[in-house]
């Protein structure tokens, strides 16, 4: 179901947006048992809600759950730039180099969804490079909740990551430059929460099949 979370990391797919198991497999041309077990596993993964007697929905984060993903990014990825600063390597860096070539691409070509995408997938790589396997999987469902919360609260304007924010912070990690690396990325992540409005709420479409068709 990689359609599911590459819709929801480009805020195509709203939070509380309903899946319906018999349209999903129409929508994908496979069964209900295939469709049950990918509704599970990105219920693992915190991208939806399986909810008792009324099926599965696009998790739908309330302003603490907002929060606290919030928080639980401070507290991981600052140290993790500062961490990577210290020690990277050069493929690392020429991998989330080439990944500011795409979103610089995309934001030129005005590609709002794949600029959306890059973004989020920025942060992901980071914790890539960093070579810890726990970590990389927690900023994968850290990254997918604030799609979800930007896509729930924020603006065209917060759609995706500031200009140019994500190359000062790969520039300080090149320069070995640990602490302007770690403030860099707390002033990251503050300017993306700040552009949040916690009393807006999006309304899901209803058209799944135009949202998770064939690409």
């Amino acid at each position: 179901m990689d359609r599911i979370y590459r819709a929801v990391m480009e805020q195509r797919l709203a939070p509380n947006t309903k899946l319906s198991e018999a349209r999903l497999c129409e929508t994908f041309g496979v069964g209900r048992m295939r469709v049950r077990r990918a509704l599970l596993l990105l219920s693992s993964q915190g991208i939806i809600d399986l909810q008792s007697n009324r099926g599965a929905y696009v998790a739908c984060p309330d302003k603490s759950e907002a929060r606290d993903v919030f928080d639980a990014r401070m507290l991981i990825e600052p140290p993790l730039v500062k961490q990577l600063a210290q020690k990277s390597d050069g493929t690392s860096l020429r991998i989330l180099s080439d990944h500011i070539a795409l979103e610089d691409a995309a934001r030129a070509r005005h590609e709002r969804t794949e600029m959306i995408r890059l973004s989020g997938e920025f942060h992901v790589k980071l914790a890539q490079a960093g070579g810890n396997s726990v970590i990389s999987r927690m900023m994968r469902e850290l990254v997918t909740r604030t799609s979800l919360i930007v896509g729930l609260f924020g603006s065209s304007d917060t759609a995706s990551c500031p200009d140019d924010e994500h190359t000062k912070i790969l520039n300080a990690i090149h320069a070995g430059d640990a602490r302007r690396a770690e403030k860099l990325l707390i002033a990251h992540l503050n300017h993306i929460q700040s552009g949040l409005d916690m009393d807006a709420r999006k309304q899901p479409p209803d058209d799944l099949a135009s949202i998770l068709g064939p690409d």
